[in-house]
């Protein structure tokens, strides 16, 4: 067994090296996911560790040393983390020549020939679901001999081994949640809309919806929704519930959990008899019988991606949902005591000055509790990026963002220019959260807890700063 470190590479202040692969930028508010990623494999390789340096605060100073006795890094890579990954990969290979280190990612995923050829410290990467990969190479399997992955030979050819099958058993792997309480710090992961401290982690994988802008389902997980049984489910909740006594909130983090009503609903129940509190990713499609279930139950939160307030740009992304459904669907939440955190892009296909107006009018109409505005983002993999190529919209670069972590509005249309749909975004926030009635309601929470009272005002300088930051040059 190789002596293996799971590394989420430092980077710029503030970059959430798990949100941030997907949706590239400092968040408005500072925010950490839990690296379930680099977790789960972690926790099928005896005698590894897990280190999340952006998290931590952590520089390569801090962890350098941890290159000595190691012979193996699996380093998680993204498309804006991508050269400061490369940085860190030559740096551990000029400390230790020995070591191996190997990319997963989305990135390395669907680019693994540019990903290899950017720079020879790089010796493989795994390709799709990568998990059983890395055990493969942890145990000492020779490269050649690997599935899923593409690797330079002593010769520096690049060779792809053919793929690996997709797990279809997935309680076959193990609890992500012991690595959590060995490794990591559960006081340095928070959300804006999640309670704090929480925990994280996955039921399934794979995304049934067609999403073209959507990074996993069509580079990592698929779009068949793969599920863990619910007794299997239940028993990491109840390991959580007695290892994390400080925890206030279970966040399932599947792409869309309610993607699978009857399971949902089945989850939701055995949740209520722990009397655990949850949250998790919901499509704005769910009936008014299945929230309710889920309210009695336990829900606090449904993190929910609208995109649009216009029908034809949801048909242009093949997004699956009509906008009266979502509106009736956020009434019902309102009804029923469900807090929403929606998800708005602009610059999707099919935007214009009036559509961004009538999304923004949408948001406020239906009135989530918090909400988060995402410039559109054509990654590498996902139908949006060859349809923005093909149609000249971008130029095909992966520079997402600045140096400083600010998002760059990639997508530029003969009657939109990128600049415009740039601006739109702090004009969606302003009009949105400095309402009478949004100050209010933020005002009100705050006075309920001042616990929340410190929090958010400490959010609203990181969000007045966020503002500012977007001013600054690329």
């Amino acid at each position: 067994m190789l002596r293996t470190l799971f590394l989420q590479a430092p980077s710029f202040d503030g970059y959430d090296g798990g949100a941030g692969a997907r949706y590239q930028m400092k968040r408005e508010v500072k925010s950490f996911w839990y690296p379930t990623w680099l977790a789960q494999p972690a926790a099928m390789v005896e005698g590894s560790k897990l280190i999340d340096a952006p998290a931590h605060d952590q520089s390569w100073d801090d962890i350098k040393h941890e290159m000595d006795e190691r012979d193996l890094v699996i380093l998680h890579t993204s498309t804006p983390s991508f050269r400061q990954d490369v940085h860190t990969a030559e740096l551990i290979k000029q400390r230790n020549p020995r070591i191996k280190i190997g990319f997963i990612g989305a990135k390395a995923a669907v680019e693994s020939t540019k990903v290899l050829e950017t720079s020879t410290a790089i010796d493989f990467v795994a390709r799709n679901e990568f998990d059983f990969t890395i055990v493969d190479v942890a145990n000492g399997m020779p490269l050649r001999e690997v599935e899923g992955i593409s690797w330079r030979d002593d010769d520096g050819a690049i060779i792809h081994n053919k793929d690996r099958k997709v797990i279809e058993d997935m309680d076959s792997l193990p609890f992500v949640s012991p690595i959590y309480k060995r490794d990591l710090q559960m006081e340095k992961y928070f959300g804006g809309y999640l309670l704090h401290p929480y925990v994280s982690f996955y039921t399934g994988r794979g995304c049934k919806s067609r999403c073209t802008f959507c990074l996993w389902p069509q580079t990592v997980g698929g779009h068949n929704y793969r599920t863990r049984s619910i007794g299997h489910v239940i028993e990491e909740v109840k390991y959580v519930m007695e290892a994390f006594p400080q925890n206030k909130e279970i966040f399932f983090d599947d792409d869309t959990l309610t993607d699978n009503l009857p399971r949902v609903e089945e989850l939701a129940i055995e949740l209520g008899k722990l009397g655990v509190t949850w949250s998790c990713n919901a499509k704005a499609n769910v009936p008014y019988k299945t929230l309710k279930i889920l309210k009695e139950n336990g829900l606090r939160l449904l993190l929910v991606g609208y995109e649009s307030g216009n029908q034809q740009i949801l048909h242009n992304i093949k997004k699956g949902l009509r906008v009266d459904v979502a509106r009736q669907f956020t009434k019902d939440c309102h009804e029923l005591g469900i807090v929403i955190h929606g998800t708005f892009i602009l610059g999707l296909p099919g935007e214009t000055e009036e559509t961004i107006e009538e999304t923004i009018n949408y948001a406020k109409e239906i009135d989530p509790h918090t909400i988060q505005v995402s410039l559109a983002a054509p990654y590498p993999g996902t139908f949006l990026y060859k349809q923005a190529v093909e149609n000249n919209w971008f130029d095909g670069g992966d520079h997402l963002l600045t140096d400083g972590g600010t998002q760059i509005a990639q997508l530029s249309y003969p009657h939109l220019p990128s600049a415009l749909i740039f601006d739109k975004v702090e004009e969606f926030y302003k009009r949105f959260y400095f309402r009478p009635s949004k100050i209010w309601d933020i005002v009100r929470e705050m006075l309920t807890d001042w616990q929340m009272m410190k929090r958010r005002l400490r959010e609203g300088v990181e969000f007045f700063d966020f503002l500012r930051r977007r001013k600054e040059p690329a």
